[in-house]
């Protein structure tokens, strides 16, 4: 592919030429703006890719739901159809969770092939590339959890918590997405190939077991249920549930109880972190 090709005129924005009146924070929201629709046409011409990051986690439902759930106990009791409502904001949390592997597996991708050096060779924004990839991840996490979601309502789950509560849990969720993908970006412009972002699941996996997506932190053992109730995704799994109106059990532990509060400051410090550790990355790319 040529640079032409990759350039911001290329995608449908305007031509680089100066225009008077418009600064540095318009270029940057433009070059964004334009790295966003290249990298959804992606998923508009192979819808598949979108299908395969849902895979998983509808098998989880699936199997959790109905092979599993006669033998898992919801917080306070009941029988599957209950243990189902427990389960479903979890699977929601897994499903943004996983995300950042699929940003970390894009971003390698990009810069094997050498398109990121193509654009940082451009008369863009430097912003542009990484910001573009952010609101990217935002957008296909909503059509993630719209299709999720809509499994989940035809499987009998239903949010008892009112609309303003629903879409805050909805809200949460993306923002643990959107903290995720600055991880995934960092970790994307880190290992070497495809193949070794893919090896993030073995990562993943463990991360998302040992938190509160399938059971309760108390029904572990002390030392790795303290672990599980302190994972930033156990605090977005209870928070949802509260909202949604699903059964959420707690310990009485300090950080069970102040769900909500965590699952915003968890997010919040983790894109303080990762956020200028995947700039600096990207700033000492071809150095």
């Amino acid at each position: 592919m040529s640079a032409d090709a990759l350039s911001p005129g290329a995608l449908g924005g305007e031509t680089l030429e100066p225009i008077a009146g418009r600064g540095r924070a318009y270029w940057a929201v433009a070059d964004c703006w334009n790295i966003v629709r290249r990298q959804l046409t992606h998923y508009r011409r192979k819808p598949v890719y979108i299908a395969w990051q849902l895979g998983f986690p509808i098998l989880s439902v699936l199997l959790y739901g109905y092979v599993f759930g006669g033998a898992m106990k919801p917080p306070g009791g009941g029988g599957a159809s209950d243990y189902r409502d427990f389960l479903m904001p979890g699977m929601f949390v897994m499903t943004m969770a996983f995300g950042f592997i699929n940003t970390a597996t894009a971003v390698v991708t990009d810069a094997n092939k050498g398109v990121i050096d193509r654009f940082r060779s451009m008369p863009m924004a430097p912003s542009a590339v990484v910001t573009g990839r952010g609101v990217t991840d935002v957008i296909v996490a909503c059509a993630e959890l719209t299709i999720l979601a809509g499994t989940a309502f035809a499987m009998g789950w239903r949010s008892d918590g009112g609309f303003l509560a629903t879409a805050g849990a909805f809200g949460l969720l993306l923002l643990l997405r959107y903290c995720l993908t600055w991880v995934g970006i960092w970790l994307g412009l880190l290992v070497p190939d495809p193949e070794a972002a893919g090896g993030l699941f073995a990562v993943a996996f463990p991360l998302t077991m040992i938190s509160s997506v399938f059971v309760q932190p108390g029904t572990m053992p002390g030392w790795l249920g303290t672990l599980a109730a302190w994972n930033p995704i156990s605090s977005t799994a209870a928070a949802t549930r509260e909202l949604f109106g699903n059964p959420v059990g707690s310990d009485g532990s300090w950080i069970q109880e102040h769900a909500l509060l965590m699952a915003v400051v968890w997010p919040l410090v983790l894109t303080a972190v990762f956020v200028p550790l995947a700039v600096r990355r990207f700033q000492r790319l071809s150095r």
